[in-house]
């Protein structure tokens, strides 16, 4: 049997790609230390997820290892070799504001742990394809250069702009603008996972998302907008709009319609890849827009505010423009829009 080893197995993307993965006939193993409880609190541990995983697929193998552990990282691909024909590798530091706070930890796992699963792919599974969930925030500020039009409840791209129609490609530069910490490392990352592409001829892909959401995610206030916005709502705890009058624009994503396009990218690979990936114009909502659809579901009123002070690395407007990654997988395709995304999250919190 196949073997498809995900780090981060236990998060919102990990779990998804395993259960996924599971199905097509991979034995799992799965590589999570739970350092979300670290970052953000005991509400936001993944540790539920790893249970159910526990419980559910057929052939899942854990390892609470850390993955800036190089000794115990090499000994689990030592063990396993070529029996490993994906690596997927989700485990991350995911917060600008926590980033900011240790830059060290954020660093080291973000980019020396990415060096670390990559030099272990190479030596012991090099056919292997190797999944990277970058981020949008690689692009940095630039995006909030650009000129802007209000609309009542959203802010647009101004119609004249290229990236107007369809959103944001790969073509956005990532240079001379503010990334913050968390983007930096994640650049770093990044281009690593590219170089190793080109340079050794490894099957390595990178997947640029915005917001990655769905039922699995333990949202928090530094990390997971629409999973904690929900949250908020069915606990009635007041929730603090940061900045852009609530207008600024977020495209979403369901865990498994990137776990299906981590899968299409498998079947047939490429070397030192990158795709922008999210919600594109199909599947996107400002906060405000947002709060009104989970009113209008629940049928009463959230308990929010508005303050004037945005955080740094904040995207005024971000749409993916996902067309590149179409064009190389025509058999992907949406499985969930906004509606049924927020109504899943709801039903299953």
């Amino acid at each position: 049997m196949s073997i498809a080893v995900i780090t981060g197995s236990s998060g919102l993307i990990g779990s998804e790609s395993a259960s996924f993965f599971n199905h097509q006939g991979f034995e799992i193993v799965g590589i999570d230390n739970d350092m979300r409880r670290l970052f953000f609190g005991d509400d936001a541990s993944n540790g539920r997820n790893h249970e159910r995983l526990s419980k559910t697929l057929k052939s899942y193998t854990h390892y609470p290892v850390d993955i800036r552990d190089e000794q115990s990282i090499f000994r689990i691909f030592a063990k396993h070799g070529s029996n490993i024909s994906a690596v997927i590798h989700t485990a991350a530091q995911p917060s600008h504001d926590w980033a900011m706070k240790e830059p060290f930890t954020d660093f080291s796992i973000n980019a020396l742990g990415t060096l670390i699963l990559l030099e272990a792919t190479r030596k012991y599974c090099q056919d292997a394809t190797f999944i990277f969930t970058s981020s949008n925030k690689v692009y940095g500020d630039f995006p909030n250069h650009l000129k802007f039009v209000e609309r009542e409840t959203r802010w647009e791209l101004d119609p004249e702009n290229r990236w107007a129609k369809w959103g944001f490609d790969e073509q956005v530069p990532i240079d001379q603008s503010k990334h913050t910490l968390f983007g930096a490392s994640k650049v770093s990352a990044d281009v690593l996972v590219q170089e190793y592409g080109h340079t050794f001829g490894m099957k390595t892909v990178v997947f640029r998302g915005g917001c990655l959401t769905g039922p699995a995610h333990s949202g928090a206030l530094q990390h997971g907008f629409l999973s904690y916005l929900i949250k908020c709502a069915l606990n009635e705890v007041p929730y603090q709009i940061l900045g852009y009058k609530g207008k600024q624009v977020r495209d979403n994503v369901h865990s498994y319609d990137l776990a299906n396009a981590f899968w299409q990218f498998h079947l047939n690979p490429k070397c030192g890849e990158v795709y922008n990936i999210g919600g594109s114009r199909a599947i996107n909502c400002s906060i405000l827009e947002a709060i009104t659809m989970i009113q209008n579901i629940l049928r009463r009123s959230m308990i929010y505010s508005l303050s004037e002070d945005h955080r740094s690395g904040d995207h005024i407007w971000w749409v993916t423009d996902v067309s590149k990654f179409q064009r190389d997988y025509p058999k992907w395709k949406y499985r969930y829009g906004l509606s049924e995304i927020i109504q899943e999250m709801i039903d299953h919190p």
